[in-house]
Parts: structure tokens; C-alpha cells; sequence
């Protein structure tokens, strides 16, 4: 039972080789053994799991075929979930969720048992992992080192095995940081395939619409690339009016081998120093990709302007930002010339000039998607770090031994966010720390089954995830 991904614990719930009250028991025992080093999972529900185990083992008895059935599962704390408090890590007192997001409805449709809620950074706003409220999450690898942000909690109950299956936010690398520091998978869906509604901090209004935030995605981490595709396949569609008109029909992957895949291989950014163990494992990749059969291409006259995508993402970031900026701190913004205080208090004009800016970089990645099937690239510029609890302007990252902005963090990630891209991250290899190493696999929106199609294929070949070695 140890380390079984998502998949092979169902096959052996449908076998009878394990119960759900097994799983759920040893998902328990996990958390308590190992979670007073990690704090992963800080939320919990364990009365309510292991009255859930003893029904799915009753309705599998009676012929159920509900394809998460008896499956325990943890969420992101920002998600809803009935009876419990959604803080987004701030202190104070916060009134119990009076019903399940749409993500986590579904996961109990589809018969998955929810353990808790794993912990996050004070409202999703770091690339580490700690709040005020329920403190910081290490790393399983090294707890020296952070997890990553702001899904870091979850990342870390993955990678330590205790659970198979989370899932987590990403607005600028929430899903994808922590995967690459804690070698797991991650699935960023294309924009608007999962709903996000019941996903919202503790002051916003529950409302039975809503609609997405820009840039943003819910999405899956698990230690498996098929893991990912089944839980992307049980939680996307449309939800409330829209799903009264629409249907989601993901077009599927046209590609069966590794070797008919077009693949455009960047380990460099013209904003971001990249760790040269991060190009060196990407670089290994490429070689894999090419032995195996597959077209390799390292430059393309078709690929959109990084610069040009950063700073749209940092621009509409800000934007979205400072509708929830204090108006005392808004007003002071106005005023002042930085580029991320004039993007936090664009006029609706400027917005909508910017929004159409980037449907020229739509344009662009459509344009080099019809000559590529995936692109892959870093999913950090760096791997897993020491926890820095500074101010934001004070910390630093250490690149090949000289300083960087703790602001790059992001650039890698942010390549897929205007313009809604999906983007598998899965773990290629490890530092001389030992510390794991990340890719991303970016598609065509919508093309989130050839993403997934893909890193399947090299994890078989020659990828995957890897048990930590300070666990057992």
C-alpha cells in the first residue's frame, strides 16, 4: 500500500484487495506519524472519513462503480467544504463552510472521501508555505527547505504519501512550484475547465454563480501523470447556467508514441537566470526525446515574446490585485511611477488595451502550436529552497552562487497564464542537494490531453516520481 499512486489504489478497492477503511486508516496513520515535521494537512476530518469508508465499502458491496470510490483525497484550506472553516491561513474566527465548492461536490459525487484540507501560504500570495494561522509546512525531501507556494501543504501530503491525490490553485505557480520542489505531478487545466466556484476567501460573498479569476486555475496534483488525467476527467465541465447550455469535450491526444510528438524544448529566459542543474535536466530530457523519435526543436520564430507574456501577466496580476488593495494603499499607488503600482491602478480603459493585447499573444502560441505539440521548459527557475521568512523585498534566491530577485520565481510558470495555456509539471531528476527538479509540458488551450498524453509517456520511458529519501 505504500506510495500506490491514485489508479492502483482504485484497482485494488475494485479487486477487494483493500477497503476503504483501510485506506482511510492508513491515510490517518500517515498524517499523524509523519505530519508534526511536514504540518501538510491542517485541516482535518478524519471522524467524517472514516464514517464515509465504512459507506463506499457498503456501496461497493452493493455493485457501485463510482470511479473514486473509497479514495481518500485532501484539498487546498482555500476550497470549501461543508462544516469546515475556509481561513486562507488568516487568524481569527471564521463561520464553517456552509456547503462544498463545485470541486469538491464532485469529488464526493464521484466517491473520493475527503481527509482535510492541506495548509497554503497567507492568502495565496507566496511561492512558500506559511500562514499565521496554522504555521509553515516543510519540505519531505529536506524540512530545511520550503515546499513551495502557495499548494505547498499539498504538494507535500503527495510526495509523503499521505494521500494519492490533492488538489491545489494555481494564479502564479501555486500548482507548479510546489510540485517541481517536492517531485510530484501537477495538471494547471486550460482556463475555465474547472469551476472555481466555493473557492474564495473568508470575506468574499458565497453565491450560488460566480465566475473565474483571471489568470487562475484549480487543478490536480498527484504522483502520476494518469492520476492526473482521471481526477482532470471527474471535476471539469462547466458549472451553474453554463452548464445548462454547454458541454466540455476535451479534444483528445492524437499522438500514441513519443516519437510522434513535435516538441519545442526553452530552458532559457531572457528574465530569469536558470539553475544550470535545471537546464542540465532539461537539456537530459531533450536528449531522451530525441533518442525515442521525437522532432526536437530548441528555437522557434513562432514563440510569443517571453518578455512580452511576463510583463502582461505581471500587469494583469496587479490589476486584479488591487481591487482588494486597502483604499488608503490604492490611493497612495496612484501616485506613484513603478510599473507594478501603475498596473494595480490601470484605468478600465488601459485593462481593456491590455486585454486585447493579449489576444495578439493568443495569436502567437496558436501560431506555434500548429508546428508543435508541446512545449517543455522549466517549471521553476530554481530547485526547493531554505525558508525565508523575511519581507518580500528582502529575500533573495541564490542562482549558480550569485543573488537573484525572489521575484523571478514565477516567470517560468507565468509563460502559460494570459493566455489561459495548460501545463503539466512532472518531476525530471534531482540537484546535487538531492533535491527534485520540475518540467512544465505546455499545450494549446484545451489541449490538456496532449499534455497529459505526453508526460505519461516520458514518465514510463524515463521520468517519474520518486519516494523522498528521508521517509520510509
Amino acid at each position: 500500500m505504500n506510495y500506490a499512486n491514485a489508479t492502483q489504489c482504485i484497482d485494488s478497492l475494485n479487486k477487494g484487495e483493500v477497503s476503504a477503511k483501510e485506506l482511510v486508516d492508513f491515510a490517518i496513520a500517515r498524517i499523524e506519524a509523519l505530519d508534526e515535521h511536514i504540518n501538510a494537512v491542517v485541516t482535518r476530518d478524519f471522524d467524517r472519513a472514516r464514517a464515509d469508508a465504512a459507506t463506499a465499502d457498503k456501496e461497493r458491496k452493493a455493485g457501485s462503480d463510482k470511479p473514486l470510490l473509497g479514495l481518500p483525497v485532501t484539498v487546498k484550506e482555500g476550497f470549501d467544504v461543508e462544516g469546515l472553516v475556509t481561513s486562507w491561513g488568516l487568524p481569527g474566527e471564521h463561520a464553517p463552510a456552509g456547503e462544498d465548492s463545485v470541486l469538491v461536490r464532485r469529488l464526493r459525487a464521484a466517491g473520493a472521501i475527503i481527509l482535510g484540507k492541506s495548509n497554503i501560504a497567507t492568502m495565496l500570495a507566496d511561492w512558500q508555505c506559511a500562514n499565521p494561522r496554522f504555521g509553515r509546512t516543510n519540505n519531505p525531501w529536506n524540512p530545511d527547505k520550503t515546499p513551495g507556494g502557495s499548494s505547498g501543504g499539498g504538494a507535500a501530503a503527495v510526495a509523503a504519501d499521505m494521500v494519492a491525490l490533492e488538489f491545489g490553485s494555481d494564479l502564479a505557480g501555486s500548482l507548479r512550484i510546489p510540485a517541481a520542489f517536492c517531485g510530484v505531478f501537477a495538471h494547471r487545466p486550460s482556463q475555465g475547465v474547472v469551476p472555481m466556484r466555493g473557492f474564495a476567501p473568508p470575506m468574499a460573498p458565497r453565491l450560488p454563480i460566480a465566475s473565474d479569476v483571471d489568470q487562475a486555475a484549480v487543478g490536480p496534483i498527484a504522483r502520476s501523470a494518469l492520476d492526473l488525467e482521471l481526477a482532470l476527467g471527474l471535476v471539469a465541465g462547466p458549472d451553474g447556467l453554463e452548464a445548462e447550455a454547454y458541454r466540455l469535450a476535451l479534444p483528445p491526444a492524437g499522438q500514441k508514441n513519443l516519437r510522434d510528438f513535435r516538441v519545442l524544448v526553452l530552458d532559457k529566459h531572457p528574465l530569469c537566470p536558470t539553475a544550470s542543474a535545471v537546464q542540465s535536466a532539461i537539456a537530459e530530457v531533450a536528449k531522451h526525446l530525441e533518442e525515442a523519435g521525437c522532432k526536437v526543436a530548441r528555437k522557434a520564430e513562432t514563440l510569443p515574446s517571453l518578455t512580452d507574456i511576463a510583463r502582461t501577466f505581471q500587469a494583469l496580476l496587479m490589476s486584479l490585485m488591487g481591487v482588494d488593495t486597502p483604499r488608503d494603499d490604492y490611493d497612495t499607488a496612484k501616485d506613484a511611477d513603478d510599473f507594478d503600482s501603475q498596473a494595480m491602478t490601470m484605468s478600465h480603459r488601459d485593462w481593456v488595451e491590455l486585454d486585447r493585447h493579449r489576444l495578439g499573444l493568443q495569436l502567437g502560441w496558436k501560431q506555434l502550436f500548429s508546428q508543435f505539440d508541446v512545449v517543455v521548459c522549466p517549471a521553476a527557475p530554481v530547485t526547493a529552497f531554505s525558508h525565508d521568512e523575511r519581507p518580500f523585498g528582502e529575500r533573495r534566491l541564490t542562482v549558480d552562487g550569485s543573488e537573484a530577485g525572489y521575484d523571478i520565481l514565477p516567470l517560468w510558470s507565468s509563460l502559460t497564464n494570459p493566455t489561459g495555456l495548460p501545463s503539466t509539471t512532472m518531476p525530471i531528476g534531482a540537484d546535487a542537494g538531492g533535491m527534485p527538479i520540475g518540467m512544465q509540458v505546455v499545450g494549446k488551450r484545451y489541449g490538456d490531453l496532449t499534455t497529459l498524453r505526453f508526460a505519461a509517456l516520458v514518465e514510463a520511458q524515463f521520468g517519474g516520481f520518486r519516494k523522498p529519501t528521508s521517509l520510509v
